[in-house]
């Protein structure tokens, strides 16, 4: 059996909780406070994903930036393939929040979309 700690990130109270691993279908999970705790650090110890956050370069509005973010969680260990897909991308204004920027990063079905919407 492997045992983990980790701080949940659910919620603002930043539980700590301990995992006991037997094996990916039978987690154990205390120190939380709330459901969400219980949930969190399930899917930490079997399949931890993120949401990504960056931004992209905006052709000729000088010193702009757009930000994006993921639609949804991509799994944890694609988040470098997924950041490395953003690099030399550029888009021309007008953009509105929510526009598709990066269709299925690094395969994984997730779009990188604008978080802010900028005018031409």
């Amino acid at each position: 059996m492997e045992k983990r700690e980790l701080t949940c990130i659910g919620c603002p109270k930043g539980c700590a909780l301990s995992a006991e691993i037997i094996d990916r279908n039978n987690v154990k999970i205390t120190g939380n406070s709330c459901k969400i705790g219980e949930v969190y650090g399930k899917k930490e110890c079997t399949n931890p994903t993120r949401i990504l956050t960056s931004t992209v370069e905006v052709i000729g509005r000088e010193g702009i930036m757009l930000p994006v973010k993921t639609e949804s969680d991509v799994p944890k260990n694609k988040i470098k393939e997924c950041i490395t897909a953003l690099k030399g991308i550029k888009v021309s204004a007008p953009i509105n929040m929510k526009d598709i920027i990066l269709k299925n990063v690094a395969n994984t079905g997730v779009n990188f979309i604008a978080t802010k919407s900028i005018q031409k």
